[in-house]
C-alpha cells in the first residue's frame, strides 16, 4: 500500500510531529496510573501474572478490534494479505504487544508508577542505539552517546535506596520494565519498515488484535480470572482501549513518515506526564531528590540524543 504525497508532507510536518508525538506521550503517560488502578478496581493481586495478562489482553484486543473497524469504514483494506504479510503482522503483533506489555504489565505490578515512568524511557536510548546499526541516516554522534550515558545514569539513580550504597532494583519489577522497553524499541522498528507496505491503522490494528488475543489466552491457560467489574472499571478499561488505539496508531504512522530519532526525541515526555500523573492519581511520593534527580538526567539525555540537526538532515527525513 502506498501513500499519498499529502499525507508525506502532513505527517512530516515539524509541528505536526510534535502535537501528534506529544499527544501520544501523554496519552502513554496517563497509562501508569492507569494500569495501577486498574490493578484495585478488579482486585488483581501483584504477584497475580495471569490476571495481569488477562487485563492486558482485552485492553489490546478491544483496541485493535476498534482501529480495524475504523479502517474498515474509512475504506481501507483489511483483508485480502497474502502468508508474508500476515506473518509479519504476527510476529509485530507478538512483540510489539503481546512479549512488551507481558514484561511491562509484570513490571509495573511489582514497583512505582513515578519509578516506572521514569525507566521506561530507557525505550529511547535503546531505539537510538539500534537505529545506528539500522538506518544509514540515523548513525550514532557524540551528542548521541552522551545523551544515552546520561539518561542511564538517571535510571541508575532513581534505583537507589535509602542510603548511597543501597540499590532498590529488581527483576521482577524495573528489570521488567526495562526489558519493555527494549522489546518496544526493536518491534517500533520492525514495525516502520512494515508501515511503508501496509497502512498504519490497519498494522496497528492487527498487531494489537492479535498480541491481545494471545495475552488472553496465556492468561486463561494459567487459570487468570477477572472480577466482576464494577461501572468504574469498566470505564478506566474502555479509557485504555481508546487511549492504546489512538496513542499507537498516531506514533506509527509518524514513524513511518520520519526518521525514528525524530520521533521517539518525544519519549521524554512520557516520564514527565507519567511521573506527574502517578503522584496526582497514585498519591506517590514525587519529591525526592533521586526522582527529580533522575528525571532531569533521562530528559536532559533523550534532548541530547537528538539535538543536533546536521546540513541536509532536512532532505533525508523520509526512510530509506
Amino acid at each position: 500500500m502506498t501513500s499519498s504525497p499529502n499525507h508525506r508532507a502532513f505527517f512530516s510536518d515539524r509541528k505536526v510531529v510534535f502535537l501528534f508525538a506529544s499527544l501520544c506521550c501523554l496519552l502513554w503517560g496517563s497509562a501508569f496510573p492507569a494500569i495501577k488502578n486498574g490493578y484495585v478496581l478488579f482486585q488483581i493481586a501483584p504477584d497475580d501474572i495471569p490476571s495481569q495478562l488477562l487485563f492486558a489482553g482485552y485492553r489490546f484486543l478491544f483496541a485493535g478490534l476498534v482501529l480495524l473497524v475504523v479502517a474498515a469504514f474509512s475504506r481501507k483494506a483489511i483483508f485480502g494479505f497474502d502468508r508474508r504479510s500476515l506473518g509479519q503482522m504476527t510476529l509485530l503483533g507478538l512483540t510489539q504487544t503481546s512479549l512488551q506489555y507481558l514484561f511491562f504489565y509484570l513490571g509495573l505490578a511489582h514497583t512505582t508508577g513515578v519509578k516506572s515512568s521514569i525507566m521506561n524511557a530507557t525505550g529511547t536510548f535503546f531505539s537510538v542505539l539500534l537505529a545506528h546499526f539500522i538506518y544509514h541516516n540515523d548513525r550514532l554522534s557524540f551528542n548521541k552517546v552522551l545523551g544515552c550515558v546520561v539518561g542511564f545514569v538517571g535510571v541508575m539513580v532513581v534505583n537507589f535506596g535509602r542510603g548511597a550504597m543501597e540499590f532498590d532494583f529488581t527483576l521482577l519489577g524495573e528489570g521488567s520494565v526495562v526489558l519493555a522497553a527494549l522489546v518496544l524499541s526493536a518491534a517500533s522498528i520492525y514495525g516502520k519498515k512494515l508501515s511503508q507496505r501496509i497502512d498504519s491503522v490497519v498494522l496497528t490494528g492487527y498487531q494489537l488484535a492479535i498480541g491481545g488475543a494471545t495475552l488472553l489466552l496465556i492468561g486463561f491457560a494459567l487459570g487468570g480470572a477477572l472480577r466482576e467489574p464494577t461501572l468504574g472499571g469498566l470505564v478506566l478499561l474502555g479509557y485504555l482501549v481508546v487511549l492504546s488505539s489512538a496513542a499507537f496508531s498516531l506514533w506509527t504512522t509518524l514513524l513511518k513518515y520520519n526518521r525514528v530519532s525524530m520521533v521517539t526525541v518525544f519519549n521524554f515526555m512520557v516520564p514527565i506526564f507519567g511521573t506527574l500523573l502517578s503522584a496526582l492519581f497514585l498519591d506517590e511520593r514525587f519529591l525526592e531528590w533521586k526522582n527529580a534527580l533522575a528525571l532531569l538526567l533521562v530528559c536532559a539525555g533523550i534532548w541530547l540524543v537528538t539535538r543536533e540537526e546536521v546540513p541536509g538532515a532536512r532532505a533525508s527525513l523520509n526512510p530509506r
